[in-house]
């Protein structure tokens, strides 16, 4: 906060560097901001400037079947690969903790691994292993690797709620006779949820963002949304994709939000920040 008694060039330095800030968020703004208007475009074309405003293109993408086809897809995936990455992520998460035991840093580092390594390599691996046992081609094997994809966004966020998390909650349960399933559900759970929360809304937006493995392993009936855009580019630049996009832009908008408010939730809890 600048103050009432700062110097000329303590004040050229304030709004100095909150101008660069505000320049650089401009730059990586401004081409996700460009496709929004483009989505109400007549013309067939994304192109500025625009001769008039219609929703021709959300109309397009509610009733041809392709897009149709391609949204429930991604609707099917996506779900089910957030609950898997979950529920994998969360108990690797836990036992990661609590245990000690030889090698795990390295397991630590493979968990995580899909979230460093190229895509492509990862793919390309996925469609090696899971070409042999069939699951090319299959919703059970593109559910599988988008679990794989977010599983490590899980294990990263509830790794650090449960830093502070106080374990002797979980010995104080167990000494008044709760099994370790109540005690999991109503001791450990209800205070590492915001964490839990946050991997799984990062592990259901990497699914519905996935291409690049998906390429690999789905057939042209499992096409999800973002392979439907990739191939509608390639073939035909429409102003559908804009409208997509648009709402892609907002789901991700509605997610940032959540996720802000589970972390002001999680201040709040640790004391941090008044209610």
């Amino acid at each position: 906060m600048l103050q009432p008694y700062a110097s000329p060039l303590e004040r050229a330095w304030y709004y100095g560097l909150r101008g660069l800030v505000g320049l650089i968020l401009l730059y990586l703004m401004l081409p996700i901001l460009a496709i929004v208007p483009l989505s109400f475009n007549a013309d067939s074309f994304l192109l500025y400037p625009m001769s008039g405003f219609s929703l021709r293109w959300y109309e397009e993408i509610l009733t041809s079947a392709a897009w149709r086809q391609s949204m429930g897809n991604s609707l099917i995936v996506s779900p089910f690969a957030t609950l898997l990455a979950t529920v994998i992520g969360t108990v690797a998460s836990i036992g990661l903790v609590r245990a000690d035991f030889p090698g795990k840093a390295l397991l630590t580092a493979v968990l995580i691994s899909p979230m460093v390594v190229p895509v492509v390599i990862v793919g390309v691996a996925m469609y090696i292993f899971f070409a042999p046992l069939g699951l090319t081609g299959s919703y059970t094997g593109l559910v599988i690797a988008h679990a794989v994809l977010g599983v490590p966004f899980v294990v990263t966020t509830v790794t650090a709620t449960l830093q502070g998390f106080d374990f002797n909650l979980v010995r104080a349960a167990s000494s008044l006779g709760a099994n370790p399933v109540t005690t999991f559900f109503r001791v450990t759970l209800p205070q590492v949820a915001p964490g839990v929360i946050s991997g799984a809304l990062f592990a259901f937006a990497t699914s519905f963002d996935e291409v690049v493995v998906t390429l690999f392993l789905a057939s042209p009936e499992q096409a999800t949304l973002p392979r439907q855009m990739f191939s509608g580019i390639r073939e035909n630049i429409s102003p559908a994709i804009a409208a997509v996009a648009t709402i892609l832009i907002l789901l991700s908008t509605l997610m940032l939000l959540t996720l802000e408010g589970l972390r002001r939730r999680n201040e709040r809890m640790r004391g941090a920040r008044p209610a």
